[in-house]
């Protein structure tokens, strides 16, 4: 999304990883500059972001200091509340968190102007039924895994998309991922690489049993449902962008769709999205390619 209409910052949350050693002095550099501007700003030093829920609601900006996991914490609570967000990266990786520490003044007075770049993210919704009641709902910008949480790896797993039966999946288990999450955990079960602004996702088996097992790209209005089948030899678990935990039995029926809103990621003015996967990936054609 790209847009000229000049805007105004009233208010600006600052959500600082308090584990990253940059963090109170960038802190310190980021008050100073918005007192100077005189746009009120609060600060929150935290580790979980379970707090980030509660802030204020004159709030229209919001600066995300850390890495790839601090994003996917603020962006659950922020998405819905259609605030953009300046990812500064101070983690070691940096998929999502494009921004350099160098570079967040510069992205924005962009965005104050109009002219930054803005990626619109599909996030997800995760809804589970247990005997037709809802017992867990959460949203997620990476993706949804449902895998053993016990000793015995394999797991039974039948998939419906749109209600028509797409098999049962007997693997370590099911990712649902958002084209965000295509780079991470669906990546590394070696699933496809998606442009952060498709409207699509991805059905990921997890070390399927059967090799023609592979992963699916469906759209983005197709609604994903899984059922954890009879007779499982093992424990299962749903985690939400690998922060979020709720444990699942055999009969759970797990709806996964994508959400109503989008989560608003400035996008940085020095690199592109392929610019930061081909560096991140090494993909440069020498030994370590």
């Amino acid at each position: 999304m790209h847009s000229r209409e000049k805007r105004t910052v009233h208010h600006v949350a600052i959500l600082a990883n308090s584990h990253k050693e940059e963090t109170e002095c960038l802190v310190k550099e980021m008050s100073a500059y918005l007192e100077m501007r005189k746009i009120s700003y609060d600060i929150m030093f935290t580790t979980t972001f379970d707090e980030v829920s509660s802030v204020r609601e004159t709030t229209d900006f919001a600066i995300i200091l850390g890495g790839d996991g601090t994003v996917l914490s603020c962006a659950r609570f922020l998405h819905s509340r259609g605030i953009p967000m300046l990812a500064v990266n101070l983690g070691s990786f940096g998929f999502i968190t494009e921004v350099g520490k160098d570079e967040w003044k510069e992205a924005f007075e962009l965005w104050e102007k109009g002219t930054a770049h803005v990626s619109r993210r599909l996030m997800v919704r995760v809804t589970v039924l247990r005997k037709d009641q809802r017992l867990f709902h959460s949203h997620g910008l990476n993706e949804v895994t449902i895998s053993s949480s016990g000793i015995s790896k394999m797991v039974l797993l039948q998939l419906y998309i749109n209600d028509t039966n797409g098999g049962l999946f007997r693997s370590d288990g099911v990712i649902v991922a958002t084209p965000t999450g295509s780079t991470g955990y669906s990546l590394a079960a070696g699933g496809p690489i998606l442009d952060v602004d498709l409207d699509a996702l991805i059905i990921n088996p997890i070390c399927a049993f059967t090799l023609s097992n592979r992963p699916l790209v469906v759209t983005g209005d197709d609604v994903v449902k899984i059922v954890v089948s009879p007779r499982q030899k093992t424990q299962l678990s749903l985690t939400v962008d690998g922060q979020v935990l709720f444990p699942l039995e055999e009969g759970d029926e797990i709806i996964v769709e994508k959400s109503h809103s989008k989560a608003l990621l400035i996008e940085s003015t020095k690199r592109n999205y392929y610019e930061v996967i081909r560096d991140k990936l090494n993909w440069s054609g020498g030994m370590h390619a």
